[in-house]
């Protein structure tokens, strides 16, 4: 059976991924609150988020984007 691509995790902390996204890290946190960002827990205190799955939250605005 021939192998899947796979796609390698970018994770960063919350301070980076906010930066990344142009929002703060309470906004990060929201997200994951809410569950629209997987967190994983890297050690007992350091959350990191996966820079594809904050990619993967953006929607195109205006146009025929609709």
């Amino acid at each position: 059976m021939p192998k899947s691509p796979t796609v390698s995790r970018r994770l960063e902390s919350l301070t980076n991924a906010a930066e990344y996204a142009d929002v703060s890290t309470r906004t990060i946190r929201r997200y994951i609150a809410a569950g629209r960002l997987t967190a994983y827990r890297v050690g007992p205190r350091l959350i990191k988020v996966d820079l594809n799955d904050l990619d993967a939250m953006l929607r195109p605005v205006g146009g025929d984007a609709a």
